[in-house]
């Protein structure tokens, strides 16, 4: 099972009072519902991939607004063939169904999403608690999220209306301040959020307590790992930093003991020279340290470019 699935079932099993319950059962109706007909009779059908959600959809019709819709279960063609589960509501049981979401049963087919506003503020302004159950909602019926092993985090929700993606934006950032961006796709528009802490907090709105868990040690595990590998690359780095230099200096002090000899330099340049042939592996601090702490890094690395200057004059020809 995918980490969007656990997620959603994880959430769907959350208990919460009757009014968070319409709240976010009207989300997943208005996200997923379309106005269909059924032997020449208008029929309300909610349609998800996931099992959780379509048991969630199918209890909540049945308890809140005590109708006994139908489920049926087919096949999904295109890509991957995934079930899609129906959860449909007669033409006898709908207007219990739009009465008790407080919507006007639309005068045409579709849809629902096309044809039912989104929430006023003024419906979700009261209790947080009902903000809180209506992402859920729309998680549900629209949510998706990347599994916290791959390569970027990334959690989004699909409309097809772009007032509603509006809202919902709103009511993220201006809420939870969770900074979620809205994008226009072919098939519709989309509210996104890449950080990944702020993924954790919208996983938390939700109730998603367990993912959330699990979100923060993969991404913790990613942070350590990607901080060694950073530490692994700087040393690198510096050890070939390290080896060039070594085996450029050898270059020079060979250079100059054949076309001089070493004999013919300056006693302190001579010492180092010397030094280096013996230790040509070690870096600067090391050399220092061999010559008792009396030479800094930066007057051994001076005397170093007095050996490369001698070295460039006797390849000019100018000694």
């Amino acid at each position: 099972m995918s980490f969007a699935a656990q997620t959603k079932k994880e959430v769907t099993l959350i208990q919460e009072d009757e009014c968070c319950r319409r709240t976010e059962l009207s989300a997943i109706v208005s996200q997923n519902g379309i106005l269909t007909e059924i032997d020449e009779r208008p029929a309300l059908q909610v349609e998800t991939e996931n099992v959780a959600t379509a048991r969630r959809i199918y209890t909540e019709l049945k308890d809140l607004m005590n109708v006994r819709p139908e489920v049926s279960v087919r096949k999904k063609m295109r890509l991957k063939k995934n079930n899609v589960y129906a959860v449909r509501v007669s033409a006898n049981q709908m207007d219990a169904v739009f009465k008790g979401l407080g919507w006007t049963l639309p005068s045409t087919l579709g849809p629902l999403a096309l044809q039912v506003p989104a929430p006023s503020p003024v419906v979700l302004a009261k209790k947080k608690c009902c903000k809180r159950a209506y992402l859920r909602g729309m998680f549900l019926a629209a949510g998706s999220v990347n599994d916290p092993g791959s390569s970027s985090y990334h959690l989004e929700l699909s409309f097809m209306e772009p007032n509603h993606a509006q809202y919902v934006r709103e009511l993220m950032n201006k809420t939870y301040g969770l900074h979620a961006k809205l994008i226009q796709r072919k098939k519709g528009y989309v509210v996104y959020l890449k950080e990944g802490e702020k993924i954790v907090e919208f996983l938390s709105v939700i109730g998603a307590h367990q993912a959330l868990l699990k979100f923060e040690d993969v991404r913790i595990i990613k942070g350590m790992r990607n901080q060694v590998n950073r530490l692994v690359n700087c040393e690198t780095a510096n050890l070939n930093k390290t080896i060039l230099a070594a085996v450029r200096q050898v270059e020079v002090i060979h250079l100059i003991h054949d076309r001089m000899g070493l004999d013919k330099l300056p006693p302190h340049l001579r010492e180092v020279a010397e030094l280096r042939l013996e230790f040509p592996e070690v870096n600067l601090q090391e050399l220092c340290q061999r010559l008792g702490g009396k030479v800094s890094k930066s007057g051994l690395n001076h005397r170093f470019r007095k050996l490369e200057e001698i070295a460039d004059n006797l390849r000019a020809g100018l000694r």
